[in-house]
């Protein structure tokens, strides 16, 4: 298995901690988590409609899913 070293500050730490805890997993597990979901969503080419002031907020965060409003046309008649 790759290894991949990741320097974080102890406010993302403690963010991510209290997530892993949330999902019942260690550090390590809820990181992997993470990268793997991030993997994913980027694999099937969704892209993030989320304005968030950090980067990394946007890029790990999950959009709302469900069925889309359809867009009514007017006709205009002439």
């Amino acid at each position: 298995m790759p290894t991949i070293s990741v320097s974080l500050d102890e406010k993302v730490k403690r963010i991510i901690e209290k997530r892993a805890k949330k999902n019942l997993f260690t550090l390590r597990e809820q990181a992997e988590e993470i990268l793997r979901q991030s993997a994913i969503r980027t694999k099937t080419g969704t892209i993030s409609k989320l304005k968030a002031d950090d980067r990394l907020v946007e890029i790990f965060s999950r959009n709302k899913k469900g069925k889309k409003k359809k867009i009514q046309k007017s006709h205009k008649y002439l």
